[in-house]
């Protein structure tokens, strides 16, 4: 499937059994033990630098009706807002769950904590899927830190399930809808690097979920109108959609500056020009920060299904990139 532009391979078969009493057990499991498959589906030939995958496991929260680990080209992220829409329809499709018109329910347990995902039914075709996040937060504004090769540069710091460096691309000398992708992801992982090498980060409920995921660029836009962003994560890789938890941590950072109230909608646009909306609907505490929740919505279009063999002679068996 594709949201915004953004693939998201779902496996449906061939993974052997992902032991683990929670859903980060079983994503340090996968991690450690059957890193080769990720490699095999994600990389080439197979896949390709940008590719992104879903594993769905077996969920440990009773309300879950499924529950996911997310993979990219480096490894394993908390979070997924372009996959968790699609998901959502795909859950309605293929009966996982059952088919409530105009709008079906579904939990999807996310390593982050769990979601719910709306999908709209009419005349019993699922099409547009909006999901509430987990409690996003703003944990820093306007901090500096020094870019190599571009000086000084002021950033913020949003959690959506995932924690991303936020930052003006202008203060890069780019604009995200006219530089090319390549000047952008090499300011962006510029910045991520940057920021991990002077920020620890903490997040209050678990160890496993204090990482930097990556950068996102904006145009700056933090009123009501459209604004464009670039996200890029893991290792270097370019979200083709706006990126859902990084809508969510952009509407958190918002809120923790008064930029936007409860209930108001704002659209984020992708450097493909695919779109999502976000809207505040709520304050959560997480930890002993104020949050809040999130709703992104979006559609996800089927690409196709596919099967995959490794040879035992193949001497690219487990995938390749080149950089």
């Amino acid at each position: 499937m594709h949201t915004g532009g953004e693939p998201v391979r779902i496996v449906e078969s061939g993974y052997p059994p992902i032991p683990g009493n929670t859903i980060l057990d079983k994503r340090r499991y996968v991690r450690e033990n059957l890193d080769h498959l990720r490699r095999v589906l994600m990389h080439e030939p197979r896949g390709h630098f940008d590719m992104y995958g879903v594993i769905p496991v077996e969920p440990d929260l009773p309300e879950a009706d499924l529950a996911v680990l997310f993979m990219h080209n480096a490894g394993y992220s908390t979070m997924c807002g372009h996959a968790t829409i699609a998901l959502g329809r795909y859950a309605v499709d293929r009966g996982l769950v059952g088919r409530v018109e105009p709008e079906t329910r579904v939990v999807i347990q996310c390593p982050c904590g769990p979601v719910t995902a709306f999908v709209e039914v009419i005349e019993g075709v699922a099409g547009r899927v909006r999901f509430h996040s987990v409690g996003a937060f703003a944990l820093a504004l306007d901090y500096k830190v020094k870019v190599e090769g571009y000086g000084f540069v002021r950033y913020d710091i949003g959690y959506g399930g995932a924690f991303y460096a936020v930052a003006g691309a202008s203060q890069f000398g780019l604009d995200v809808r006219t530089s090319k992708a390549r000047d952008l992801v090499s300011a962006a992982s510029a910045l991520t690097e940057a920021v991990r090498r002077e920020l620890v980060l903490t997040h209050p409920h678990h160890e496993d979920l204090a990482d930097l995921y990556g950068s996102i660029l904006t145009d700056g836009v933090e009123d009501g109108r459209t604004s464009a962003n670039i996200c890029v994560f893991a290792d270097s890789q370019v979200d083709r959609s706006p990126t859902g938890s990084g809508v969510t941590a952009r509407m958190a950072l918002r809120y923790a500056r008064n930029q936007v109230m409860i209930g108001k909608q704002r659209t984020f646009e992708s450097v493909v020009g695919s779109t999502m909306t976000g809207v505040v609907v709520a304050e959560e505490t997480v930890g002993s920060l104020r949050g809040v929740v999130v709703e992104v919505a979006g559609h996800a279009y089927y690409t196709g299904t596919a099967s995959f063999v490794v040879e035992p002679e193949d001497p690219f068996g487990e995938g390749f990139l080149v950089r």
